[in-house]
């Protein structure tokens, strides 16, 4: 007998990602915040109390869970090492094509000895439309199929969405109140970000808050 084999969207827990929205296979659903850090080592010692307190406040002002996720990765030089070798090409004197040339293998060589990490924050805002039991999960006679694939009912999806999007809201908010920069992805940026998980021995450009 012939063994079924398995994909690797098998093992990849989304459903789909619709309007930034990730959709667990279990129903549940998932919005992701990107924040920028803080240079909370050049605060003074009162502007340290304070944005501890701010973050103890808004910790204790949820009602939910949420889940904070740090993306380390090697810096990626090299679209900055292509800017610079179009404007080694630009240069009109020699003396400036010599100078262009050896920034940049300075910088090439210092990047490739030295272990420089780029570090990016998320928080997960989760939101459970029902309890969650697995096999009898009560969101799937909400699901019409489409193909081989499961697609929340568009109603039901603006409807939780709008519930997580007010959870999102309160993130957002409390995050702000700390001194921090906020972003929520959209589906572009979800992708991106999946995929980066899943293929880390990839180097992309960062995601970045404008």
């Amino acid at each position: 007998m012939a063994q079924s084999t398995k994909t690797t969207q098998d093992f990849v827990p989304i459903q789909e990602i619709r309007d930034g929205i990730v959709v667990l296979k279990d129903g549940t659903m998932r919005s992701i915040v990107l924040a920028s850090s803080l240079n909370f080592a050049l605060k003074s010692s009162d502007e340290q109390n304070a944005i501890i307190s701010q973050f103890q406040n808004f910790l204790n002002s949820l009602d939910f869970s949420v889940q904070i996720f740090i993306q380390s990765k090697k810096l990626d030089i090299r679209p900055y090492l292509g800017l610079l070798e179009d404007r080694y090409k630009d240069q009109v004197t020699e003396l400036m094509k010599i100078q262009t040339r050896e920034y940049i293998e300075f910088i090439r060589t210092f990047v490739e000895n030295s272990s420089i990490m780029t570090k990016s924050f998320f928080v997960v805002v989760p939101y459970s439309p029902v309890s969650i039991s697995t096999s009898n999960n009560p969101i799937n006679k909400f699901m019409k199929k489409e193909g081989e694939e499961k697609v929340l009912a568009n109603e039901k999806f603006e409807e939780y969405r709008s519930q997580l999007e007010q959870r999102t809201g309160v993130v957002e908010q409390g995050l702000v109140r700390c001194g921090i920069r906020v972003a929520e992805l959209g589906t572009e940026e979800v992708v991106e970000l999946y995929y980066k998980i899943f293929n880390p021995g990839e180097t992309e450009k960062p995601i970045q808050i404008n």
